[in-house]
């Protein structure tokens, strides 16, 4: 691993802790467009330029930095949502949670029993770091949009985890999991739209209210 891929992990970790704590969804929207970038960016810095790595990353520049932002800018503006994420636990209590989660990732990535190769890289605590801050972005939010914001942050968490494999895994298993990704996001866009237009609404809270009609 070279010093640019440190650094671009290490602004993952930044972006991370910046989404949990803004309250504009608007900018978290565009961190995770940010962080998506340099995800695609990745494969070219810790391998050699072949072929496998370089539609990889094109893939991923497209999908995480360009698409699937756009999906999720454009949902924003169809639905009456307002800016404030109002997370459950504060802004200041996410940044905090995000900074345990982000220290106890480091911890376990210590612990866990890798190849020599891959004991000192910084790879592995910052995929443990960004399911952690995803996992607690998906369950703090109430806004359906912002969860996705969420389960996303998660997902990158994977493909970071992902790359130790990068050389082995075939290009078929990545373009896989990134469809996936996508068939993913298609279904939380119907879910936004059809609570938005039934609803008024798409804070996820609101359904708790909900009772049967008899």
């Amino acid at each position: 691993m070279n010093a640019a891929s440190d650094q671009l992990l290490v602004l993952v970790l930044l972006i991370n802790i910046l989404i949990l704590g803004t309250h504009r969804t608007t900018v978290a929207i565009r961190a995770m467009a940010a962080q998506g970038v340099i995800l695609g960016l990745l494969p070219i810095l810790l391998y050699s330029i072949q072929s496998h790595t370089l539609i990889i990353t094109i893939f991923v520049l497209l999908a995480k930095g360009l698409f699937i932002p756009w999906l999720l800018l454009g949902a924003l503006k169809k639905i009456d949502f307002g800016e404030d994420l109002q997370p459950l636990f504060g802004y200041s209590g996410n940044i905090l949670a995000g900074a345990v989660a982000t220290m106890l990732a480091f911890f376990f990535a210590a612990q866990l029993p890798l190849a020599p190769q891959h004991r000192d890289l910084l790879i592995v605590p910052a995929a443990l770091a960004t399911i952690l801050t995803g996992f607690i972005a998906l369950t703090s939010r109430r806004k359906a949009i912002n969860q996705v914001v969420g389960y996303l942050m998660l997902e990158n968490g994977i493909f970071i985890f992902g790359l130790l494999l990068t050389e082995s895994m075939p290009l078929m298993v990545e373009a896989g999991a990134l469809l996936d990704l996508i068939a993913g996001i298609f279904v939380m866009g119907i879910i936004i739209k059809q609570i938005g237009r039934e609803f008024s609404s798409i804070d996820t809270s609101r359904m708790t209210a909900l009772r049967e009609v008899e």
